[in-house]
């Protein structure tokens, strides 16, 4: 916003800053290596070596190629991201699809959990929490607080399964078919009411999970309405499959 009075500027004042600006070419962003002063090799060991600093670097990229996945696509619109400081706003993309909004929810595979089963088949675990604490109150009455999601709190959970093989792909799945935590110190009221920690995940995807985002918000749309998941199978775009693969670039 201008700084001092509010002032009107003339027309002509108006043109010409326009045309100075024009004039005066933008400078050239430095990469993060110049920018940090450090190498590629540096950056590399750095993230090798400190598992925080790869969990969170992994965890925007996922989303970067998540968008990417869903950008591919001329199914998909209005694809945004909420900003991350504002805490009252869950997901990590909200798109739009068939006219309806959605909420996606990003999360990774905890790389100590994965198996390589042999012959493409993988298994592993998706930490499904969230980031901060915050008190929760439950239909019977109590108070609890914790990091764990709640049931609707977003539409669907998207899992990068970059650490089955490194190849980016995912496995999606409806919020309502995750399962519900299971801790003992919790009433049943609270286990009901929030969904569990940690999450098994499989490659190929199994049920509940899928590869295929477009089958998920078919029946979600169809939930909405109504009607049977299968009155609402999509066509397929001329940009991407279903594959849940990223596209290459």
């Amino acid at each position: 916003m201008p700084s001092g009075p509010n002032r009107p500027r003339s027309s002509r004042s108006s043109v010409s800053s326009a045309a100075q600006s024009a004039q005066i070419p933008a400078k050239p962003a430095l990469d993060i290596l110049r920018r940090w002063g450090i190498t590629v090799d540096e950056l590399t060991r750095l993230v090798d070596d400190n598992r925080s600093l790869r969990g969170i670097m992994l965890g925007y990229v996922a989303e970067h190629h998540l968008t990417k996945f869903l950008a591919s696509s001329d199914q998909i619109s209005d694809s945004l991201k909420y900003d991350d400081h504002d805490r009252t706003k869950k997901g990590d993309r909200v798109v739009t699809y068939k006219g309806h909004r959605f909420i996606i929810e990003s999360k990774s595979l905890q790389t100590n959990q994965v198996k390589d089963l042999g012959g493409g088949k993988w298994s592993g675990k998706a930490q499904v929490d969230g980031s901060d604490r915050r008190k929760v109150t439950f239909p019977d009455g109590t108070t609890l607080e914790t990091t764990l999601l709640l049931p609707g709190e977003f539409d669907v959970l998207a899992v990068n399964c970059f650490a089955f093989g490194g190849t980016w792909q995912w496995a999606f799945c409806k919020n309502s078919d995750l399962p519900r935590s299971t801790h003992k110190k919790y009433t049943d009221a609270q286990r009901a009411g929030l969904l569990a920690s940690l999450v098994n995940v499989g490659w190929p995807p199994t049920p509940p999970f899928t590869d295929d985002i477009f089958k998920v918000l078919d029946a979600l749309i169809a939930e909405r309405s109504g009607t049977s998941a299968s009155s609402y199978s999509r066509k397929r775009g001329n940009k991407s499959d279903s594959s849940g693969r990223a596209p290459v670039s």
